[in-house]
């Protein structure tokens, strides 16, 4: 039988939400359900022993509703306003500070994916290795989950900063694309 390593995760969830009317990591599913809790549930769920969530945008509301687990993580990143790969940067980070020697990957999510079926996760972290590089696409269209094996987490990490995502070295490095489309539409929930 083959050994299975556990993965973490990182939710970014620190951006303004300003086409969405507030703050992304303060909205809530229809019935009351905060998005930040749904993002890190679906991840735990497909296979995260941990997960940090990464703030910005009013961080004290949001930080109430992370939810209560020793599991999660909560990382504020003070300069969120210069953009998602600051705020990427910080998750990494904290992953390669806290993550324990036995964790294979991180699973990359968004917190405006509510609907982020746990399938997806699962199958993003079917048999993932450290050197795994992966990016969940939509009828061949990129989206997330993205999982970054830890042997690429410094180099990773090095390239992200203002809005440079890490899309480049996924791209310079392989990434395999995983279908799942089949799961779901991979769509981000933009305005209300």
């Amino acid at each position: 039988m083959a050994v299975v390593f556990p993965s973490a995760g990182v939710v970014l969830a620190a951006g303004a939400g300003t086409r969405y009317g507030i703050p992304k990591a303060l909205a809530r599913a229809s019935d009351g359900t905060p998005w930040v809790q749904l993002a890190t549930e679906k991840l735990l769920d497909g296979g995260c022993s941990q997960v940090t969530v990464v703030l910005g945008a009013s961080a004290k509301e949001a930080s109430e509703l992370v939810p209560s687990d020793p599991r999660v993580h909560p990382v504020v990143e003070s300069h969120w306003t210069d953009g998602m790969g600051t705020s990427l940067r910080a998750g990494m980070r904290h992953l390669e500070a806290s993550a324990p020697p036995s964790v294979s990957a991180a699973a990359i999510t968004l917190v405006d994916l509510p609907d982020l079926p746990v399938a997806v996760v699962k199958r993003l972290l079917s048999g993932v290795k450290i050197t795994s590089l992966r990016q969940a696409v939509f009828s061949g269209r990129p989206g997330h989950p993205v999982v970054v094996g830890r042997q690429h987490w410094a180099d990773f990490t090095g390239t992200l900063h203002g809005d440079t995502s890490g899309r480049d070295y996924l791209t310079a490095h392989g990434v395999e694309q995983v279908e799942a489309g089949d799961l779901w539409s991979g769509r981000e929930v933009g305005v209300r």
